[in-house]
């Protein structure tokens, strides 16, 4: 039996929204696989009341803390070691379950992952990964989308090595194309960031590096990877959130464009770490908490996370 954990207390709408998106995802999931509900006992059973799901489809695990959204993510994440977001990790650093996933506080996830899970052999940061939507009906991979907002160049590298791995295993990309944000195409261009990271991306063997990519090139898919700080890819999702959001408020329904929905992938991988571990957007709808587990499942039979424990622990 596969398990996935859910942080049931994570996220504006939650508990609620996070258990109608679970018993979403249940009438989806095979038969070998479990969702394991995290969080406080009478707010999970006041709301499972309500709903129909299969029997064995739904465990509860509880816990008596709640990590908010606004509180400090390292200091909560030690004060609160029985939060729904700590027990998931003791509950994935166990092998308990296959994965995590929550709609809650961001910075406690990335918390968890790194003194939790740990970062895989040489890895400096996990970055947090996106689906980038494509004109063509697809998907590239953009991260870093917000977790290290300040990068170094030997950081974007291994963002590149990290996205590269993921694209192929996680996406079915045999040799996928690295492309390095930037306003130019023209490698002398850009900040000294850029220009660095520029040189040290060419010289990667391990990578199919096609040189820099610029804004306008990004939804022709012209890298299946695209690497950048934290702070510029999420601005660009960000972005591309408000855009669907005026389109479908004045009617107007784009096969890309609406892709931009967060709801459709339901979540990022925080991937580097050893776990598979996806966060989701703190306004997550059931929908979107359904997305959510599916792209965890999807995950878990790539086998991606043991792919990048192999070439980064060599």
């Amino acid at each position: 039996m596969k398990k996935i954990a859910v942080d049931a207390m994570g996220g504006d709408f939650a508990p609620r929204a996070v258990i109608e998106g679970a018993v979403l995802a249940t009438q989806s999931l095979p038969e070998d696989y479990q969702i394991v509900l995290i969080g406080k006992q009478d707010a999970i059973l006041e709301v499972l009341h309500d709903l129909d799901y299969k029997k064995g489809s739904i465990e509860m695990v509880f816990a008596n803390d709640v990590i908010e959204m606004h509180e400090h993510p390292t200091r909560a994440f030690s004060q609160k070691p029985n939060s729904s977001i700590g027990v998931g990790f003791k509950l994935l650093k166990e092998g308990q379950v296959s994965a995590f996933c929550s709609a809650g506080n961001t910075g406690a996830m990335m918390v968890g992952s790194l003194f939790t899970l740990r970062t895989v052999g040489s890895l400096q940061r996990p970055p947090i990964a996106g689906y980038f939507p494509l004109k063509s009906g697809g998907y590239s991979i953009m991260l870093d989308i917000g977790a290290n907002a300040d990068c170094k160049p030997e950081v974007l590298l291994q963002f590149a090595e990290l996205g590269s791995l993921y694209a192929k295993f996680a996406l079915g990309i045999e040799n996928p194309t690295v492309g390095l944000l930037n306003i130019g195409a023209e490698e002398e261009k850009g900040s000294t960031l850029a220009q660095a990271a520029h040189q040290l991306l060419k010289s990667d063997k391990k990578i199919n590096f096609i040189g820099n990519v610029e804004g306008r090139d990004l939804f022709d898919g012209k890298s299946d990877v695209i690497v950048t700080d934290g702070f510029t890819g999420n601005i660009l999702f960000k972005m591309g959130e408000s855009l669907y959001e005026h389109a479908a408020s004045k009617g107007i329904s784009d096969d890309l464009i609406n892709k931009m929905n967060y709801e459709v992938v339901g979540g990022s991988p925080i991937i580097g770490v050893n776990g598979n571990v996806i966060v989701a957007h703190g306004i997550s709808t059931p929908e979107a908490i359904k997305n959510m587990i599916l792209l965890a499942k999807r995950q878990i039979e790539s086998g991606v996370v043991e792919k990048i424990k192999e070439v980064f622990n060599n």
